[in-house]
């Protein structure tokens, strides 16, 4: 596997016959769908007149060719007012979700928490309009979210080749800021942004973490697009686009720590092929799953202050959320024990009675024990319990989760 300036080529050859066979020839087959040299290097970025908001700064940085053609990515991009001590920022970039565009307000969020940051459209959109109705450009790439109906284009015009390439461009280019520590960024994302950071976390191996909210792969099991979406390619479309596109194929090079924020609920990404994909990478992984987590850009999915935690940890020198060391079921009684630099507070345990989608089980909380001299939490399962984890909740009221079990 050949790694060029700090991407990770993430499709080995062993694996390329399979993934392109459907859409290319054998002739015709790259050796990976992004070319990574290419990325590696920082775009050549535009004027973006006419958009302003305070305190950050619009602009349009060169995408890949789309159709043949120069395409431009739209971006906001901010930093503090004053340098840190150590004479440069850390920094992320920012991913966002289906139906929205580069957020301003995101940017600023991470200024204020001392972060430069670039938020970038990943549709060949502007910053502006209403959700899922943004206003596009003329020199977009081509629009989201998924590319699902694009399947049967070259791949060079599918969404998911212009969408994470357009995360790692943005990546390349806020390194590359004389005021911006290039050893020191990180990424987050949010719905089709977690998706995508999925992906990214597999490929760009120059972040030091990745937070994917709700995003998660297995798109084909049981998602909110396997009934809709992929099933209306049938079943040859349909794998090639998973084969291609799904995150799985993509988190099992992934070696870079990462926090995965999610919901019980989530109509989208369910807690099944959640854990399968944080199962995949090999690499430290913390998991933050919160009861019927609301789904959505602003508080819910930008403000968790786990995601400002984790990133501290690793850019700022904080103290890192607490970690799951081990856990299981001993009879009916579920434990899990845990290391901390803050101390654990809190511990409970979350259980459902109900089968079926995991969209519409009822969840239930009671208190958990909490031994902090020995780290260790444990609860009785309630009868009837059939899906169950622990959160454990420290001292800055920042929650961290086991996996979940089922009986």
């Amino acid at each position: 596997m050949r790694r060029i300036t700090g991407l990770r080529n993430a499709c080995p050859v062993s694996v390329l016959a399979v993934l392109f066979a459907a859409a290319l020839s054998a002739a015709d087959a790259p050796a990976c769908p992004w070319d990574l040299q290419k990325l590696a290097k920082p775009p050549a970025t535009y004027p973006a007149p006419g958009f302003e908001a305070k305190g950050v700064q619009a602009l349009f940085y060169e995408g890949l060719p789309y159709k043949g053609k120069p395409s431009r990515v739209f971006a906001w991009y901010g930093k503090p007012e004053k340098l840190p001590p150590e004479g440069k920022f850390p920094a992320m970039v920012l991913i966002h979700g289906g139906g929205g565009t580069a957020f301003d307000n995101w940017v600023r969020l991470w200024n204020e928490r001392g972060y430069a940051a670039i938020s970038m459209d990943t549709c060949g959109c502007t910053s502006g309009g209403t959700h899922g109705k943004r206003p596009r450009h003329e020199n977009g790439g081509p629009p989201g979210w998924g590319g699902f109906a694009q399947i049967s284009d070259p791949i060079a015009d599918q969404w998911t080749y212009h969408a994470v390439a357009d995360a790692i461009l943005a990546h390349s280019l806020i390194r590359s800021f004389p005021e911006v520590d290039p050893e020191r960024i990180g990424a987050t994302g949010i719905s089709w942004g977690g998706y995508l950071a999925c992906i990214v976390s597999g490929v760009d191996t120059r972040f030091k973490f990745a937070v994917p909210v709700y995003g998660c792969g297995f798109l084909g099991e049981d998602s909110f697009w396997t009934d809709k979406d992929l099933k209306n390619l049938g079943p040859e479309r349909a794998a090639q686009w998973l084969k291609l596109w799904d995150p799985s194929v993509y988190l099992q090079h992934t070696r870079i720590p990462m926090l995965w924020i999610a919901g019980t609920n989530d109509f989208a990404y369910p807690m099944d092929s959640l854990q399968k994909s944080y199962r995949l990478p090999q690499a430290p992984r913390t998991l933050t799953l919160k009861v019927r987590m609301p789904h959505g850009h602003g508080p819910p999915g930008e403000n968790p202050e786990e995601i400002r935690a984790f990133a501290d940890s690793f850019l700022k020198g904080g103290k890192p959320l607490a970690r799951i060391t081990a856990q299981g079921k001993t009879g009916n009684e579920v434990w899990a024990e845990y290391k901390c630099d803050v101390p654990v507070v809190k511990a409970e345990l979350n259980f459902t009675k109900n089968d079926g989608k995991w969209q519409e089980r009822k969840w239930e909380t009671a208190p958990a024990a909490l031994d902090g001299a020995k780290h260790r939490a444990s609860a009785a399962l309630p009868e009837g319990a059939k899906v169950y984890y622990l959160n454990l909740t420290d001292e800055r009221n920042l929650v961290v989760s086991t996996e979940h079990g089922e009986q």
